[in-house]
Order: structure tokens, then C-alpha cells, then sequence
């Protein structure tokens, strides 16, 4: 066995720690034995950055508290959402100390961190206000980029810190979509879209390449909206608790339909208390809940507490720049680590506005923070001399009446297009593809109409959504289908039962209640061919035939749906199969599916042309048509033939090749529905409804031709 000299010892010390932690004979607190067993990490000496703000100081108070053997060194620039009197119960413990001082001062970090013998850093300092990124993001580029690169190139440069945790937030994931029924896991891709969420994404990479280039023990957060006590009122419940205390109207962005979730601001300290503790380093946490709440419903909870009106006392006010529609977190991670979220939404709202009207003057004069779309008052470029109060006068004396119904989104603006009298709809499903091309033809055809903004499987949120928009017909293309296939289906199995079966049963019974009819947009992947329908045959699947295919999770949801929906005779189901647009940069495009595929299979099947036929299901709405429709076009096609067409019309130079269904069995997870279904229903309602194959030409090839006719 070679015996390590001097040198080896030396050089192996001068190793990035990342390199060390992979070798038994380097045992460090953070190597795979001691995340393996769990082990409670012990920290001695911790920094806490941005401690005078408002998650940091309940953390620091929290760890002051609870453990009195740690020392507890804090620092803050004491920023304008900062205040002392935050930190006031751990001020007297003589194992807390304050340093005033900014983060992006290299000198001041790398001193704090050998004098106070730091080996762990909590990283809160940042600048958090959205609306404020908008104004001057170059201040936020400052603090959250800069200054987080300060604070590791001091680790890195005095090599003694153990945990180096750095709190992000939720926002660097993007806008979810609203039909999402999982929220965003550690692994999923950062989509920001805002100045503030992308310097936290920026932040984010600098410690991801610290801990991968130099070893740094880092662990990141990511963190849903957090409220309670001490909070700056630029941020939305503080604000409208302060305007609701002075009889001042609640301004709300846009039409109150985004939607967030909140964590009560103790929760999240013992979220961090644990992270700390039991978090295993190089990896992200996050720290959220799956109770939503609409911007919205949050304003009329903190009207009902206060007893007030709220068609008297909410108003709508421009929107800002971007608002992302909706963040949603898959928490599981954190909660496998011993975490719960522990205070109901209603006990931490009471505790968090006794509070505020407890300390009224906290903040001392806050005007400008309460306004519409705040001001940040102590950054260059901001006067801070301007006269807020006027401004604010201007909101509280604008008609009520004129405030008491949300502005419509920009995809529901039909102003330039004349309002035909009679029709409003409903839709549901967004940022769906169907949900989308539905708002195009509407605002094409001149027709009015609002995306539904509550979740299928609320009923309380249909109800208002129908009480809001009175619409004479509700269009469902809301479900799960799978990211980014069906085969997602199989392993959520609960969460699609959700929104395929639950949701969608919720909304037949809501509009039946209300007198609504529902079109229902469903589908024919529930038929497979059989003895009775053999391929090639040209015998389809009738709308009274029974499903025969149970091969996916999706497809055994829609069925079980189809035939729970027979007995709401309110209800227009629709079957759609393999839609295809004439949008051949959609990814959800059945031709661009297969034309991005080196194999296909080569199998006939009805499809539906979504360009012909969803103006068609608008039509079929104010026929006041019910029951089941097979919505696909007359005959079939097959892949191959499909191909033929993409070569001849878009790309001579494509090439594909085929592989039998058994070979396609190897790589994908549920098997798929292939067959042939029967329009004539359809065809006998709506007579000039092509075949399968012109449609195809007419609508999707012609459109996109590349390749000069001859």
C-alpha cells in the first residue's frame, strides 16, 4: 500500500474541494458518508447578510434564539426596506452582533469573515421589489449580482466556510402555466422574466460555478411570497392592510387574476432553520406551498377582516410592465427533510394585521411605497422630494364606480374588431393551445370573451368567474396531457384524475347550475382498431361506440370523463385526434412531432385540422349543439403520407424512416391510440367539411409552401 508523503498531503490540501470530498481518505462535514447518514450539520460562527430586512430578521431571531451556543454576526446596509428595530429581540443576546455595512464592500467581507471566524453564510441581501427592477434594474444588477460575487470570492479567497446558503426565490423559474397541476421542481429549466428575477438567476449561476470550480459547500433556496409582521409595505399584503387601516382604496394590478402563493413569515424561518441544518450541499431547496390565492382574493380576504365593501373599495389600475400570471412550487423536497408549512392562511393573515394596526407608524412615512406602482426612494435617480401625497390624493378620489370592473387583458381586447350582440364566452385553458387559437378566432369573428381565471377543481373561483364575465357559453380546453407526452400521465396519475375528471366535471355541473351550455373539448385517443374497425377498412368508431383502448393513463381519464359527462345534457363533447395547425412552429403540432422524429410508425388515423374545425365547434355554440361529436376530419391519413406532403410542400430534402409498433414499444412508456373514427355526424351538420387530406393541403401545406409549384 503506497504511504502519502509530505508533498502528497500538501498537494491534496491545495485540491478544490470538490475534488476532496470525493476521497475517503478527506472525511470533510460535508462528504457523502455524512449526507448519507443525514447528519445534522453544527455550525459555530454564522453571517447573516441583509438581517434588517424582513424574512432575514425573523431567521436571525429565530437562530438567536434557539440556539444560544451559536454566534450570530449580522450585516446590512440598512437599505430602505431594512430597519434595526427589526432585530430588537435579539439585540440584548450576547451572541448577536450587528455590522452595518454593504455586501459589494470586499474589504468589509473578507474582514467580518476572519475576525468573526465565519463558516457559514446565509445570504439574504438582495433587492426584492419587482416594480422597482422596472425602474432601475441597474441597482439591482448591483446588489444581487455584484454583491453575491463579493461575498464568494471572499469565501473562495479565505477558504473557511462550511455552508455557504443562498436564498433565490421562486421567480427565476418563470410564469407556470395556469393549467399546471405540478409545480416547478429543483431540476426545472430557469425562465425568468423580469430585471429582478433574472439578477437572482444570475446570482444563482455565479454559486452554482463557485461550488463546481472551487468546492464552495453551497445550498440555494427558492422561495414563494412570504408576509407577516415587519414587512416593508411596498409588497402586497402590508400595502393593502396599510391602505384598508386609512380608508384608502386597494389598487390592483391589471385584473387581479394572477396568482401566488404565501407562506406565513415564521414557516419560512423554520424552513431555513432546517435547510441549515439537514440540507445536503450542492443542492436547491424549495420553499413553498401548493395553497394559491389569487392577487384578487387576497384583497377581499383583507376587506372581509376589515369589514369592508369591496365593490366599493377595490380599484384596477394599469398593470406593470410583464406580471407573470402564476408561480407554483413542487415543496416535496424540503418536507422530505422534516419541513411543514404550519399556519393557516386565515390565522396568519389575523396575526399579521393585528400587528400592523399595533404598530401603525413602524415604517414612518410610507407614502410612496403605498402607492399603485411604488417607488424605490433610496436609489440614484429617484427624487426623493417628489410630492407622493398629491399622487395618492389622485387615487383616492377617482370614481369608484369607474374601478369596480377589471380592465380586459390584452388577448381579450376586441376593440378593434365590432362586438357582435348576443355572445360572450368563457374559455378555460389559456395557455393551452386550443384555449389560445379559441381567443384568435374571437378576436377575429368579433365576438367578446374572458379566460376563466379560476382552477377547475374550485368551484367557489367558477362561480365568480361566471358571476364576473355572465357569459351565454363556457369552452372548456383545459386538461392535462402530459409534458411532454402522455407518457407523464403515468407517473401523475392523480394529479391528471384532478384536472381530467374532477375539473372537468366540476365546470359541467357549475354551468349546468347556471344554465350554461359547456363545449367540451375532448378526445378520440380512447379507440384502438379492433376485429369490428379493422385498419384500412374505412369502418370509424361511432360517437355511441364503446372505448376499447386502455393503454395510457391519459386515455382511460378521458373515457371515464366522457362517460360521466352523458349525464349532463348541458354538455357538447367534442373528440379531437392528433390536431395539426397550420402553426408548424408549434411544438404540440402533430406534424411537427413527427417531423422532428428519426423514426415514425406508419399507421392510418383520423386527425383533426384545428384551422377548419374550431371555428366550426364557435358555430356549433350557437347552434346550441349537445352530446358527443367525433371532431376529426372525414377519411385518414397516415404518417408517411403525411411526411410525402411536408417533403413536396416544405422540404425536398427530408428524410424519415419507419419502425414497426413493437420497436416503438421500447421507447416510450404507455402505448398509443391508433384509429379510425366516424365523421359523418359531423359532416351531415356541416356539409362543406373536407376530407382529411384536402384539409391538409388547404389549411396547413398551401400556407407554409417552401417549394415553388410546378
Amino acid at each position: 500500500m503506497r504511504v502519502a508523503s509530505e508533498i502528497d498531503l500538501i498537494l491534496a490540501a491545495r485540491r478544490p474541494r470538490r475534488v476532496r470530498e470525493r476521497d475517503p481518505a478527506y472525511p470533510l462535514p460535508w462528504s457523502r458518508d455524512c449526507q448519507t447518514k443525514m447528519a445534522a450539520y453544527e455550525p459555530k460562527n454564522i453571517l447573516i447578510t441583509g438581517a434588517a430586512g424582513f424574512i432575514a430578521s425573523h431567521v436571525a431571531n429565530r437562530l438567536v434564539r434557539n440556539y444560544p451556543h451559536y454566534k450570530i454576526v449580522v450585516l446590512d446596509k440598512l437599505d430602505y426596506c431594512s430597519n434595526l428595530k427589526n432585530l430588537n429581540p435579539s439585540r440584548p443576546s450576547p451572541n448577536f452582533k450587528f455590522v452595518k455595512g454593504d455586501i459589494a464592500s470586499a474589504d468589509l467581507v473578507n474582514y467580518l469573515l476572519i475576525t468573526e471566524s465565519i463558516d457559514t453564510i446565509m445570504h439574504f441581501a438582495a433587492q426584492t421589489h419587482v416594480d422597482n427592477s422596472f425602474g432601475n434594474s441597474f441597482e439591482f444588477t448591483k446588489n444581487n449580482i455584484y454583491g453575491t460575487h463579493v461575498l464568494l470570492e471572499a469565501c473562495k479567497v479565505t477558504g473557511q466556510i462550511r455552508r455557504f446558503i443562498h436564498v433565490s426565490t421562486d421567480e427565476v423559474y418563470g410564469e407556470t402555466d395556469e393549467d399546471a397541476v405540478v409545480g416547478n421542481h429543483e431540476a426545472s429549466q430557469l425562465l425568468p422574466t423580469n430585471p429582478y428575477s433574472a439578477t437572482k438567476a444570475g446570482a444563482e449561476m455565479l454559486v452554482m460555478a463557485y461550488g463546481r470550480s472551487y468546492g464552495l459547500p453551497v445550498i440555494t433556496t427558492r422561495g414563494n411570497n412570504v408576509y407577516g409582521p415587519n414587512q416593508f409595505p411596498e409588497k402586497l399584503i402590508p400595502k393593502f392592510i396599510l391602505l384598508a387601516m386609512r380608508g384608502l382604496p386597494l389598487p390592483i394590478h391589471g385584473d387581479g387574476s394572477n396568482v401566488r402563493s404565501y407562506l406565513y413569515c415564521e414557516d419560512v424561518a423554520e424552513a431555513f432553520e432546517v435547510v441549515l441544518h439537514k440540507g445536503e450541499v450542492g443542492h436547491v431547496y424549495n420553499i413553498g406551498t401548493v395553497k394559491e390565492r389569487r392577487v384578487i382574493d387576497v384583497a377581499k380576504d383583507i376587506c372581509k377582516l376589515f369589514g369592508l365593501d369591496t365593490e366599493k373599495v377595490i380599484r384596477f389600475v394599469e398593470n406593470r410592465p410583464f406580471n407573470d400570471q402564476r408561480y407554483f412550487l413542487d415543496d416535496q423536497k424540503l418536507k422530505r427533510l422534516g419541513w411543514a408549512e404550519r399556519t393557516p392562511w386565515e390565522e396568519g393573515l389575523k396575526k399579521t394585521i393585528e400587528w400592523y394596526t399595533t404598530n401603525p407608524d413602524y415604517w414612518g412615512d410610507v407614502t410612496g411605497a403605498l402607492l399603485p406602482h411604488p417607488r424605490m426612494l433610496m436609489t440614484p435617480g429617484v427624487d426623493e422630494r417628489h410630492n407622493w401625497t398629491e399622487e395618492f390624493k389622485s387615487l383616492a378620489s377617482s370614481p369608484v364606480e369607474a374601478s369596480t370592473t377589471a380592465p380586459a387583458s390584452s388577448a381579450q381586447n376586441t376593440t378593434d374588431a365590432p362586438q357582435k350582440a348576443g355572445y360572450k364566452f368563457l374559455i378555460y385553458g389559456r395557455t393551452g393551445w386550443i384555449g389560445g387559437l379559441l381567443g384568435n378566432i374571437c378576436d377575429k369573428q368579433g365576438i367578446p370573451y374572458e379566460y376563466g381565471k379560476g382552477r377547475l377543481e374550485e368551484r367557489s373561483q367558477l362561480l365568480e368567474d361566471i358571476r364576473t364575465v355572465k357569459p351565454t357559453h363556457v369552452f372548456n380546453a383545459a386538461g392535462v396531457t402530459g409534458r411532454p407526452n402522455v407518457d407523464w400521465c403515468e407517473t401523475h396519475k392523480q394529479d391528471t384524475i384532478r384536472t381530467n375528471v374532477v375539473g372537468t366535471l366540476n365546470l359541467a355541473d357549475v354551468c349546468r347550475e347556471q344554465g350554461l351550455l359547456m363545449i367540451n373539448y375532448a378526445t378520440g385517443c380512447i379507440f384502438e382498431y379492433d376485429a369490428k374497425h379493422p385498419e384500412g377498412s374505412g369502418i370509424g368508431f361511432k360517437e355511441e361506440d364503446t372505448p376499447n383502448f386502455t393503454g395510457s393513463f391519459y386515455s382511460k381519464t378521458k373515457a371515464m370523463v366522457e362517460e360521466l359527462l352523458k349525464d349532463y345534457d348541458n354538455v357538447c363533447t367534442l373528440r379531437v385526434r392528433m390536431p395539426i395547425s397550420s402553426d408548424l412552429s408549434n411544438p404540440r403540432n402533430f406534424i411537427t412531432k413527427i417531423a422532428r422524429y428519426d423514426k415514425v410508425v406508419n399507421i392510418p388515423n383520423s386527425m383533426t385540422i384545428l384551422d377548419e374545425l374550431l371555428p366550426i365547434s364557435i358555430e356549433m355554440a350557437k347552434r346550441d349543439c349537445r352530446g358527443i361529436w367525433n371532431f376529426t376530419n372525414p377519411g385518414v391519413v397516415s404518417h408517411n403520407e403525411i411526411l410525402e406532403m411536408y417533403k413536396k410542400y416544405i422540404n425536398p430534402d427530408f428524410k424519415w424512416t419507419n419502425f414497426t409498433l413493437e420497436e416503438q414499444a421500447k421507447v416510450i412508456v404507455a402505448p398509443r391510440s391508433n384509429n379510425e373514427m366516424d365523421a359523418s355526424k359531423l359532416k351531415a351538420e356541416f356539409p362543406e367539411l373536407l376530407c382529411i387530406k384536402d384539409s391538409l393541403i388547404k389549411y396547413v401545406f398551401e400556407p407554409n409552401r417552401k417549394v415553388p409549384a410546378n
